[in-house]
């Protein structure tokens, strides 16, 4: 049984639940659904609920066995064996290495009495087993990995060779294994995180099943809507805006309805509220005018702003970040190559041989079975990880890769959210950076807050906003470059206005036009060239690029200032053939 006193669980500065002078629990036959939108702070409460942080404020008190499922599948021993870490579960793991241990040193005996010592310690240890469920509870183990797919050959494997969803379903099974004992009937409390992730459809029909029958009380967050309907019995619904848990003691469907219920009563009540506090509101008014009025007029703007105060806040649309990626920079048709791609891990071969080619705005999924090498072979392209054959990844002109990682590893969780985008783009301006983030839904205090303790939706956004940010440097880079083409261009409309001097009735309107218009885009490209030329200097001062860059971009910068002067020389002579042409005989001195 799990009770939760005046619990107060904050994130950074921000409250995120506020429970004051209330409780709630957990007993066994209780299916509840903890559910909020992304950043309310579902996992968060669930960490501490299970025991792996600690709130602001209150107590939670557990009196059972507690069985965690956390987003992070980064959990165990990564040398041990996948069977071993679902086995652990009941101990039996240890219980298996002992008896296999003793066998050996009966084989291995050299005399009689270290035979019988080594007999009887087998004895004693199969024993302990038969107490623990022995063979049969092996079974069921495997019967458990079976249903969530874990094939035999996955489970000899080392927990570091997994990929992330193999582990997260290792980490299911040992969970399950060990609220299984007893036929479903066990006593262990399951606190279940986004469970349904990296399954399949059969596996989760399964899980379905199971987490139906089981008896010894749940709390789990999921987005899938079929399986709160099917499975639980209680929803606690986390509020983001007022901060407060409201529980229903009904099904997922029925909740629904009640909490729209919810909403509108409070939005009636606010209404009315708002209606009576205006209406004392001008009577305090009428009355302030005079002396002998002033203290009732005093007290009705006091009950007026109390009657206000003690209303709930009325919920408003949920934001959503707008995700927009700016132009990328150019490059060539084929700009990704991998050739002979190999990877192994152990005597277990992911893929060998692999030859590919990305091509210029092709969109390109990766699918496959859990632990057919999908997040690998990414890891492989983006250059986290190189691969064991001969072949590698040949870069084409202009390639720039942005890599989004399965388990945020591109993010570093001890520092805050803005020091991780600042890392990701060292040179764009803080308002941009500020601007950017913003768009993804951070802002004020939420700022300076540690990654460690953001939701796994917030991480997401977060580590999007990183490639957006990378992907605004690159595009400034990309305007750079572009500068002798644009300089070129305006040199060629002047040579035009040249050329073209007979034809009076049009020279007169389009020369002006296009030699400003050429001025312009030369004063744009030369600002541009210095602004890139100090970022350049800045970047060379922090260590991050080699002085051949800072004099290459102070060549550039130079050069547009000489292009920019030669287009205002253009102009002037334009104007001297236009005066000519209009049978002017102007001439210099």
């Amino acid at each position: 049984m799990i009770t939760i006193d005046d619990l107060e669980v904050r994130a950074g500065v921000r409250t995120l639940l506020h429970m004051d002078g209330s409780s709630l629990r957990v007993q066994p036959g209780d299916r509840i659904g903890l559910v909020g939108r992304n950043g309310a702070g579902k996992t968060t409460t669930m960490r501490i609920l299970a025991g792996e942080g600690e709130p602001y404020a209150g107590k939670v008190i557990r009196t059972s066995e507690l069985g965690y499922l956390p987003q992070d599948p980064r959990e165990g021993n990564m040398d041990q064996l996948a069977r071993s870490r679902v086995l652990s579960a009941r101990g039996l793991d240890v219980l298996m290495a002992d008896m296999t241990e003793a066998q050996t040193q009966m084989v291995e005996a050299p005399d009689d009495k270290a035979m019988d010592k080594a007999v009887r310690r087998y004895g004693r240890l199969e024993d302990e087993f038969s107490a623990r469920g022995g063979y049969e509870a092996e079974s069921e183990a495997a019967r458990i990995c079976a249903s969530l797919g874990l094939e035999d050959r996955i489970l000899t494997q080392n927990l570091g060779t997994l990929s992330g969803g193999q582990r997260r379903r290792v980490e299911l099974a040992r969970i399950l294994f060990a609220a299984s004992d007893g036929a479903g009937k066990s006593q262990t409390m399951l606190l279940l995180d986004e469970p349904t992730n990296h399954l399949d459809a059969d596996s989760i029909t399964w899980l379905r099943s199971f987490l139906e029958k089981h008896e010894g009380g749940l709390i789990i967050i999921s987005h899938d809507v079929e399986l709160l309907e099917a499975v639980v019995n209680r929803v606690w619904f986390l509020d983001a805006v007022r901060g407060e848990i409201d529980a229903y003691n009904m099904g997922w469907k029925k909740s629904l309805d009640a909490r729209a219920t919810d909403e509108a009563r409070r939005r009636r009540e606010r209404a009315n509220a708002e209606k009576k506090a205006s209406a004392l509101k001008t009577q305090a008014a009428k009355l302030g005018a005079k002396a002998t009025k002033a203290a009732s007029a005093k007290q009705m703007i006091r009950r007026a702003e109390t009657m206000l105060n003690e209303l709930d806040e009325v919920r408003v649309a949920d934001k959503v970040p707008h995700i927009k990626f700016p132009t990328p920079a150019p490059c060539g048709k084929t700009p990704l190559f991998a050739k002979g791609l190999t990877k192994m891990y152990g005597s277990l071969e992911v893929f060998a041989g692999v030859d590919l080619a990305i091509d210029k705005g092709s969109r390109v999924v990766v699918l496959g079975y859990n632990g057919a090498g999908k997040t690998t072979l990414l890891k492989l392209l983006a250059g986290v990880e190189r691969t064991d054959g001969e072949g590698g990844v040949v870069s084409g002109h202009g390639l720039k890769i942005g890599y989004f990682a399965q388990e945020h590893d591109t993010l570093d969780m001890d520092a805050s959210v803005w020091e991780n985008i600042r890392h990701a783009a060292p040179d764009a301006g803080e308002q941009e950076l500020r601007s950017l983030l913003g768009a993804f839904m951070f802002t004020g205090p939420q700022l300076d807050q540690p990654t460690g303790t953001l939701s796994g939706c917030e991480r997401t956004r977060l580590a999007l906003a990183g490639l957006v940010s990378e992907n605004m440097v690159r595009s400034a880079a990309w305007r750079f470059l572009q500068i002798g083409q644009r300089i070129e261009r305006a040199q060629a409309t002047c040579r035009m206005v040249r050329t073209l001097s007979g034809m009076v009735a049009n020279i007169r309107s389009n020369a002006a036009l296009v030699a400003h218009a050429g001025q312009s885009i030369a004063q744009d490209s030369r600002a541009l060239a210095e602004r890139t030329e100090q970022q350049m200097l800045n970047r060379y001062r922090a260590g991050q690029v080699g002085y051949t860059e800072v004099v290459a971009a102070q060549a550039s910068a130079l050069s547009a200032r000489r292009a920019l002067l030669q287009l205002q020389v253009n102009r002037q002579v334009a104007a001297v053939v236009l005066i000519q042409a209009l049978g002017g005989g102007w001439q210099a001195s």
